[in-house]
């Protein structure tokens, strides 16, 4: 199994369970997210800024980073430190950022729902920068299958998960607390269409840097980290009055930091040893551990539409990764 088929070439059966492992736990950190988040609710709101939990995200990773190079987990490179290097990270940083912002001016120009089933078009943008800027050419089985992934994500965000007080079924519970009629305005469609270029140029240009560059991986994440708190913490700071840094936070608060940070590190293992490709999976997967976490812990009800869901994105997985 290549890179681009979503494997490691060259890889033993114990190495490969590794690398199947990885992607098994970012996939229930991504899916646990959202449910994670409403748990931190207190009367129907988010305690604590949101850009709070962002910087420490970053943050965290930064430390592992740090801590895995101070005790030899990776080996740091001869010679002079290669400082240099970290520049390119800085680009990468600003697009995340810009992105991680982008998110929030949209729910100003469109409602949740809408948001959700659109903003499935970054797959199909990080496919083409993928192509464009990898010079990866896909099959068009595999376009097929990124295309059914596209369709899984509209289908669970347009009524996967329902609530049991409700007789219509809602979107996932991030935003069926704000549900309202369905609009768009001419300047959210193009907030979204940049959001998810840039969401795809994101994603690609860092996993060019991350395999162009022969230093080890957690010294990448070091520099792309370090430019992440310098960005979130003038954003944190420039954000205007509100709650302190580690106002309102919990245990769940914290459980939410910790399981994005050590995602954020295992997506860039992929980015390094895999492709954008098996992210988009990852991701799209993550769907199915959303939806029964969601129906377990929040008493939400699961739809036809999640299960048609599950079955497009089964499909899509044998398409992409099944024998030619």
């Amino acid at each position: 199994m290549s890179v681009e088929d979503g494997g490691m070439p060259g890889l033993g059966r114990p190495r490969q369970a590794r690398w199947t492992l990885m992607l098994l736990l970012s996939t229930a950190m991504y899916g646990a997210h959202a449910p994670l988040l409403a748990l931190c609710h207190v009367n129907g709101r988010v305690p604590f800024r949101p850009s709070s939990a962002v910087l420490l995200t970053e943050l965290t990773k930064l430390l592992l980073c740090a801590f895995s190079l101070l005790v030899g987990w990776q080996a740091w490179p001869q010679g002079a430190p290669p400082w240099r290097q970290a520049a390119p990270f800085a680009l990468s940083a600003l697009l995340y950022g810009a992105n991680n912002n982008l998110v929030i001016y949209l729910q100003r120009y469109m409602d949740p729902s809408t948001y959700q089933v659109l903003s499935n078009l970054k797959i199909g943008s990080t496919a083409l920068f993928y192509c464009l800027c990898l010079r990866h050419r896909l099959s068009a089985r595999q376009g097929l299958a990124l295309l059914l992934l596209m369709a899984a994500g509209a289908c669970y965000a347009a009524g996967g998960l329902q609530d049991p007080g409700s007789t219509l079924p809602g979107p996932p519970p991030a935003a069926a607390a704000g549900r309202m009629s369905l609009h768009i305005t001419p300047l959210g469609l193009l907030l979204l269409i940049l959001y998810c270029l840039i969401s795809g140029l994101s994603s690609v240009y860092t996993e060019l840097l991350m395999k162009r560059q022969r230093l080890p991986l957690a010294l990448q994440n070091l520099f792309l980290y370090t430019f992440g708190v310098l960005l979130n913490l003038g954003l944190h700071a420039g954000g205007g009055p509100g709650p302190g840094l580690l106002e309102g936070f919990s245990g769940w608060a914290a459980l939410v930091v910790l399981s994005q940070a050590l995602n954020g590190l295992l997506m860039s293992a992929v980015m390094k040893h895999g492709s954008s490709i098996t992210r988009l999976f990852v991701v799209s997967c993550s769907l199915v551990v959303n939806a029964v976490l969601s129906a377990a812990l929040l008493r939400l009800q699961l739809t036809a539409a999640f299960f048609l869901a599950t079955l497009l994105i089964g499909l899509a997985v044998r398409l992409y990764y099944g024998r030619r």
